[in-house]
C-alpha cells in the first residue's frame, strides 16, 4: 500500500487555527466570519486527504477530481486568512487601519493571480482568454455604469487619500465621522447616533469639507460664536474682556493653543456684532463645548456691566416700561437686603446705612471655572456670596495650590484688600456658578467717615474671625504669633491709615 504524507497538510492546518484563534482575540466580533472561513479550510483539509486516500486505493480518476476541488477551496480559504492577519491583525498592530475596500483589492487580486497560474499550469492560452474578457468587460461596464461609477469612486478616495476612516466630514448640511469606505458607499456616522450611507460617486461630485484636518497640526476644529452688545460699550473694551476671561479659564475641549479671540464683525439692526472664536478639541462634543463657552461669556460680560443686546425697535409704551423697570429695582434691592442680614459686618449698620450700601452693590456672576479673585493681585472689591459655592486655594511658591476652603452663600471674602489696601492672599475659584454682590472701596469709605467708629467694630469682626485660610496663611507665616487685642490693634490702624480716618 502507498504511504501518504499528511505532514504539510498537518502544518497548514495548525497554522490555520492558530491565526484564526490570534484574529478571535483581537477581533471578537467579527467571530462568525473567521470560524466560517476555518471550517471551509477544514473541510478542504478533509477532501484532500480523501484525495491522497483514493489514490492509495488506485482510484485515479476520482481522487485527482477531489484533489483539484479541494485544492482550490483550501486556496481560498488560505488567500482569505492571509488577507484578514495582514489587513485585520498586523495593519492595526502597527497603527494603521486601511479601510475594507483596500482589503477587498487585495484579496481579490490574489485570486485572479491564484487563477491565471492555475489555468497556465492547466496548459490554456490566456491571451485568447484576455481577448474574450475585454469585450464581457466592455458590455458589463456599458450596463452597470452606475455602480461601477460607485466603485471607481471608493477606489480613486482610496488611491488618492482623500478620505481616512476616522475622518469628521461635511457634505451640504450632513456632519459626520467616517466609519468605513465600501465598494459602493461610504458610511459616516452622524453624532445623533445615525449611520448615512453615501454613493462614492456623490462623494467624488460634491464639494466636501474634511473637519480638523490640516498636515502637521492636531486635529481641532474653529468654532464661530455670534453675540451683540450694545454700541454704548466701547468695543475695545469688549474684545479685551473677552479675551483675557476666555483665555484665563480652562473650558474642556477647548484648546489653549490657538488661544479663543475675539473680533468685531459687523453692524446689525443699529447693535455691534462680534464673533468669540476658539478651536474644539473633541468634535463629537461641538454643541456640549459651545454652551460651556455661551456660559462663561455671559458671565464675564455680566459682570462687567456689558449686556447681550437685542434688535433696537421703537417702542411706545414708555411708562409702562419704567414701571417695569421700578418693580425690577425694588425686588434687586430687597434680596440684596436680604443676603446683607447675614453678613456679620454689616450687622452693627442702621437700616438705613444698609439700603445705601444695598445701592452701591454691583452683581457679579462667575460661570463654573471661573476665577473670582487672584493671589497676589491688588484688591478693589469685597465679595459677598450670594449663590452657589467658591473654592479657595492657596498657592505658595514651588509647590502646588491647596484647597484651603470653600465659601458659600451669605458668606464675604476680600475685606483685607477693602479695609486695609492688602494684597490678595488666596485664589478664589467658582466651584460652582455662582452669584457674588461686590463693594468697592469709594462706596464704603463715605459711610466709615461718616460713622468712624464703624471702623472698630469692624476691625473686631474681622480680626477674631477665624477661617481656614486664616489657619492657612498662618501655617504658611503670613499671620505672626500676635495676641488677639495686637492683632486687632494692627488691623484696626491698617484700616484708619487707608481709609485716611483720624485716630
Amino acid at each position: 500500500m502507498l504511504k501518504i504524507d499528511y505532514t504539510p497538510l498537518a502544518l497548514l492546518t495548525v497554522l490555520a487555527m492558530g491565526v484564526t484563534f490570534a484574529l478571535l482575540r483581537v477581533r471578537p466580533h467579527e467571530r462568525s466570519t473567521f470560524l466560517n472561513t476555518l471550517w471551509l479550510f477544514l473541510i478542504a483539509a478533509a477532501g484532500l486527504a480523501a484525495a491522497a486516500a483514493l489514490f492509495a486505493l488506485d482510484f485515479p480518476r476520482a481522487g485527482s477530481t477531489v484533489r483539484v476541488a479541494f485544492t482550490v477551496l483550501a486556496a481560498v480559504t488560505l488567500i482569505r486568512l492571509l488577507g484578514f492577519t495582514v489587513f485585520r491583525l498586523l495593519l492595526p498592530l502597527a497603527g494603521r487601519r486601511p479601510p475594507r475596500i483596500m482589503e477587498d483589492l487585495a484579496i481579490i487580486a490574489m485570486y485572479f493571480l491564484y487563477g491565471l497560474a492555475q489555468l497556465r499550469s492547466a496548459g490554456l492560452d490566456l491571451s485568447s482568454i484576455v481577448t474574450t474578457s475585454a469585450i464581457l468587460t466592455a458590455a458589463l461596464a456599458f450596463a452597470m455604469q452606475d455602480t461601477l461609477g460607485n466603485v471607481l469612486g471608493g477606489l480613486a478616495l482610496q488611491f488618492d487619500n482623500t478620505l481616512q476612516v476616522g475622518d469628521w466630514i461635511k457634505l451640504d448640511d450632513l456632519t459626520g465621522r467616517v466609519r468605513d469606505i465600501r465598494w459602493r458607499s461610504t458610511l459616516i456616522e452622524t453624532r445623533n447616533w445615525e449611520t448615512v450611507v453615501i454613493p462614492n460617486s456623490q462623494l467624488m461630485k460634491s464639494r466636501l469639507a474634511i473637519l480638523g484636518r490640516r498636515e502637521g497640526a492636531p486635529l481641532q476644529w474653529r468654532r464661530l460664536l455670534n453675540f451683540w452688545v450694545d454700541p454704548g460699550v466701547p468695543p475695545a473694551r469688549v474684545i479685551s474682556l473677552v479675551d483675557d476671561e476666555m483665555r484665563e479659564v480652562a473650558i474642556p475641549n477647548v484648546a489653549r493653543t490657538p488661544a479663543p479671540s475675539c473680533v468685531l464683525f459687523g453692524f446689525e439692526q443699529g447693535n455691534l456684532r462680534y464673533q468669540l472664536r476658539y478651536f474644539l478639541t473633541e468634535l463629537m462634543e461641538d454643541d456640549f463645548t459651545d454652551s460651556m463657552v455661551r456660559v462663561h461669556l455671559f458671565a464675564s460680560l455680566q459682570r462687567a456691566g456689558i449686556r447681550i443686546a437685542e434688535p433696537q425697535h421703537t417702542v411706545h409704551a414708555v411708562q409702562r416700561d419704567e414701571a417695569h423697570a421700578e418693580t425690577v429695582r425694588k425686588r434687586e434691592l430687597s434680596r440684596r437686603l436680604e443676603i446683607m442680614r447675614n453678613v456679620d459686618i454689616f450687622s452693627t449698620l442702621e437700616d438705613a446705612e444698609k439700603a445705601e450700601i444695598a445701592e452701591r452693590l454691583q452683581y457679579a456672576p462667575f460661570a463654573r471655572g471661573d476665577v473670582i479673585t487672584k493671589q497676589g493681585d491688588a484688591s478693589h472689591w469685597l465679595y459677598i456670596v450670594a449663590f452657589g459655592e467658591a473654592e479657595v486655594r492657596y498657592e505658595p511658591k514651588n509647590a502646588p495650590p491647596q484647597v484651603v476652603g470653600a465659601l458659600r452663600p451669605g458668606q464675604f471674602f476680600g475685606e483685607m484688600g477693602l479695609l486695609a489696601g492688602e494684597a490678595r492672599y488666596a485664589t478664589v475659584l467658582a466651584k460652582t456658578d455662582v452669584e457674588c454682590y461686590r463693594l468697592d472701596k469709594a462706596s464704603f469709605q463715605g459711610l466709615l467717615l461718616n460713622r468712624p467708629e464703624i471702623a472698630a467694630e469692624v476691625s473686631r469682626i474681622v480680626g477674631s474671625r477665624k477661617t481656614d485660610l486664616d489657619q492657612a496663611r498662618e501655617s504658611y507665616a503670613y499671620i505672626g504669633n500676635d495676641a488677639s487685642g495686637e492683632k486687632q490693634a494692627k488691623l484696626l490702624g491698617r484700616i484708619r491709615s487707608f481709609f485716611g480716618l483720624r485716630r
